[in-house]
């Protein structure tokens, strides 16, 4: 009953505005929790899934699309990180040929990956502010030079386990002190409010932040199971949740605020291209225009 209900919306999204559309998922990947957990139950999963439910043309980094002549180029898995341990310091020739082994391997990662973002029409990035991440950010930044939007969510940052440890230490003063120096040395930093980084804001635009995905209301639809993502939403129900947000532009392009105006107009960021067949080509028409939409 789920899949037929599933084809159903699928069949009523095909002529939307984001039929077609190429999106490329942006995120920690080397320093999460768990890499093999990340790549199969991760947020990328469901957030694909929402987007092919539109039409959409997904590029997940954990599941690189084929490059013709080119066998498994740039793939990642669940262990590519754990070569990682053969970097060395050591200023001889055999220092010089491990360094340049693992990046000439890691080139490839990387040369995808930004390819991947120059072809897309957009990226989601998920940006928790307590993970440390470095592709991300040249993603993001590479994205906005060519002036294509970047959909950034920065979810509330919390410590429970961390919280209740410090109660359960309060009366034992060593214990205390060292949990006090693990929080100044990991650093442990709360963020509630899920605030991005100063940098981040005028980079990606005001119009495009948002605090969570709003994975609830297409829990059944989807037929997710409830887990880890879905508790941490129940904690911080979205103010302003990425899910829906994508439902509304299969109608409508969103628009930005202009503060001069002090009003909303166009955001010509979006550029979606209607591309049709023509003899043994494809024929870039233009634009998909925000008048079809409504």
């Amino acid at each position: 009953m789920r899949q037929s209900r599933r084809v159903s919306i699928r069949n009523t999204k095909k002529n939307g505005l984001l039929n077609g559309a190429r999106v490329y998922l942006s995120g920690p990947m080397d320093f999460v929790a768990s890499r093999e957990e990340e790549m199969k139950n991760g947020w990328r999963t469901r957030v694909g899934e929402f987007l092919r439910d539109m039409g959409c043309i997904v590029f997940d980094p954990w599941k690189k699309p084929r490059v013709r002549g080119l066998h498994e180029y740039g793939r990642e898995g669940v262990d590519t990180a754990k070569v990682r341990s053969a970097w060395t310091f050591e200023d001889t020739k055999h220092g010089a040929r491990e360094r340049a082994k693992l990046t000439g391997k890691f080139w490839e990662t990387l040369h995808i990956d930004l390819r991947m973002v120059d072809t897309c029409d957009f990226v989601v990035a998920y940006c928790p502010t307590n993970i440390y991440s470095v592709g991300t950010p040249h993603e993001i930044a590479l994205c906005r030079q060519q002036k294509k939007p970047v959909l950034f969510v920065s979810p509330p940052v919390t410590f429970p386990s961390f919280t209740a440890l410090t109660k359960h230490l309060a009366g034992d003063r060593v214990g205390a002190s060292l949990l006090k120096a693990l929080e100044n040395e990991v650093p442990i930093k709360p963020n509630d409010g899920g605030i991005p980084s100063l940098w981040y804001m005028p980079l990606v635009g005001g119009d495009s932040f948002f605090d969570g995905f709003g994975f609830s209301r297409y829990r059944n639809t989807f037929g997710w199971t409830n887990g880890l993502l879905d508790e941490r939403e129940r904690n911080f129900k979205p103010v302003r949740p990425l899910l829906p947000f994508l439902r509304r532009i299969r109608r409508r392009l969103p628009q930005k605020w202009d503060g001069r105006r002090n009003d909303y107009v166009r955001n010509d960021n979006w550029l979606l291209w209607d591309l049709h067949r023509e003899g043994d080509g494809a024929e870039v028409v233009g634009p998909r225009a925000l008048a079809r939409s409504k």
